[in-house]
């Protein structure tokens, strides 16, 4: 993917709150009322917070709460990985709006993401800052939930930064071939888009396959080409702040999104945003 193709691929809009692309550099996604997918839906609206924008470790752009100073729990960690030359602002409002649901962030300042090397990079720098006094981070972060995600490439380093044991989660979105996902230490959400002629969603579909050892999940979004037009970026920036949201904050209300039996699960329920939808056996048992 180059740097070209995203800058005709990813749209921000400064009306938009969301995720991944239109035709200038942003995820951007437009909420939209609830319907039957209600708490998938939920999660497609700004969260509580309001969102800090600061750079941080090694090579970051770290986005978090803005009113963390005050907080009284420990938040949790997500690590971002770009797709091949891009920013980490083409990715700004979706990262953003993560934040805004209290998952404090560190993007890797990188368009080359797929050793997963600089996103772990950016949960040692919070767990350290977390037990550094005078750091805004002091006491605010929990180093036992932390997640990995990214998009094209960033999702392959996902993937490769999912084998170490300080990442609990991942989301691969469209994810390239770096990384090895027998080697995941934890649950993964595999994200396709139906009309992907850069990561085929039958690639994205083989990659899961691997991943029995895991709780794992693939969905491919009805319509969506590799740069989520249109309402499919929407869609896309609900389930993945709902699956963070699951994994890492213990927010129950996000389990139906994925678990439970198919015809009270929301991702099977929405047909008309999700063409295809499989859980493996481990992501069956759950619920």
């Amino acid at each position: 993917m180059t740097s070209r193709s995203l800058r005709r691929g990813f749209g921000l809009s400064a009306i938009a709150v969301a995720l991944v692309v239109a035709q200038a550099p942003g995820f951007t996604a437009v909420a939209s009322p609830e319907t039957a997918a209600a708490v998938e839906r939920h999660y497609e609206q700004p969260g509580p917070h309001a969102v800090t924008k600061a750079p941080g470790g090694p090579a970051h752009t770290l986005y978090y709460p803005a009113d963390i100073a005050s907080s009284t729990v420990p938040h949790p960690v997500l690590v971002w990985g770009n797709g091949t030359n891009a920013t980490v602002d083409q990715y700004d409002q979706f990262l953003r709006h993560i934040a805004s649901w209290g998952i404090v962030v560190a993007a890797a300042n990188t368009g080359r993401a797929g050793s997963g090397e600089e996103m772990l990079a950016g949960a040692h720098y919070l767990i350290s800052e977390n037990s550094r006094p005078g750091s805004v981070f002091h006491g605010k972060i929990n180093p036992g939930k932390v997640g990995a995600a990214g998009h094209s490439q960033g999702g392959g380093g996902a993937i490769a930064a999912g084998a170490d044991p300080l990442i609990t989660v991942t989301a691969p979105v469209q994810p390239g071939p770096q990384g090895s996902v027998p080697t995941l230490q934890g649950p993964a959400l595999f994200i396709a888009g139906q009309l992907d002629y850069i990561v085929p969603s039958f690639y994205v579909r083989g990659r899961y396959a691997r991943a029995g050892h895991v709780p794992a999940v693939f969905a491919e979004l009805r319509g969506s080409d590799h740069f989520f037009p249109g309402e499919t970026r929407t869609r896309l920036i609900g389930v993945l702040t709902a699956w963070f949201r699951y994994w890492l904050a213990d927010d129950t209300k996000a389990k139906t999104v994925f678990f439970g039996p198919e015809d009270q699960t929301e991702l099977y329920l929405d047909t008309a945003a999700w063409s295809s939808v499989d859980r493996n056996a481990k992501a069956t048992a759950i619920g």
